[in-house]
């Protein structure tokens, strides 16, 4: 009797495990693989929880893999992403330790860069600066670089070159409208209008027989 009893309660306990160890309805579904070269899915699909600092370093080495960033840009994509503070300014300092993170020349490029493709003056300029996050000495020592002079001759390309695509216009029109693309560029009205008149005065159609 007490053998068929050992032997029932053996045969029990191994259904039990068998059961036990099969997935359930309920269980939830298999955790989907991580797209190849996605260093951060990478993280947060190994078994436990992933160490908060190097999610957040992965997160912005792919940030900086796209495009150069600022500090607060960086900051800000990293609130985004429920990265806490402290993690977040940790690894932006280690960042900006070994130099890729970098304000100052973060903010030099953008200067050239957009002098250079937009024509973009002082203004405009620290306007983009001050969007991107950089700091106001940070963004005076950039536009340091930006003199009078030259801001003057890349006005008068930017109307010579706008003004070949006007002829035909009243001298009047042409001058305001010539007036308007400089202020939204950033040059002041006193350096536009005198680019501008200048521009129109000397332009063939309006030059007297």
């Amino acid at each position: 009797m007490t053998d068929r009893h050992d032997a029932a309660r053996a045969a029990l306990e191994t259904a039990l495990a068998a059961t036990s160890s099969r997935p359930t309805p309920s269980s939830p579904p298999a955790r989907r693989k991580p797209v190849p070269g996605d260093p951060e899915q990478d993280l947060r699909s190994r078994d436990g929880e992933p160490e908060p600092h190097d999610v957040a370093r992965q997160i912005v080495l792919r940030q900086l893999a796209m495009a150069p960033r600022t500090r607060k840009q960086l900051r800000d994509k990293l609130r985004q992403r429920a990265c806490p503070d402290d993690v977040a300014e940790a690894v932006l300092d280690r960042m900006t330790e070994v130099g890729l993170v970098d304000d100052k020349a973060y903010a030099g490029m953008l200067v050239r860069s957009q002098q250079a493709s937009r024509g973009l003056a002082r203004r405009a300029l620290a306007r983009e600066l001050r969007t991107k996050g950089v700091d106001d000495e940070t963004a005076r020592e950039a536009l340091a670089q930006v003199r009078p002079e030259g801001e003057r001759d890349q006005a008068a390309r930017l109307v010579a070159k706008k003004l070949r695509t006007m002829h035909g216009l009243d001298a009047t029109v042409q001058m305001r409208r010539l007036a308007g693309m400089l202020a939204r560029k950033g040059y002041p009205a006193d350096l536009s209008m005198q680019v501008v008149r200048e521009a129109v005065r000397q332009a063939p159609e309006h030059q007297r027989d």
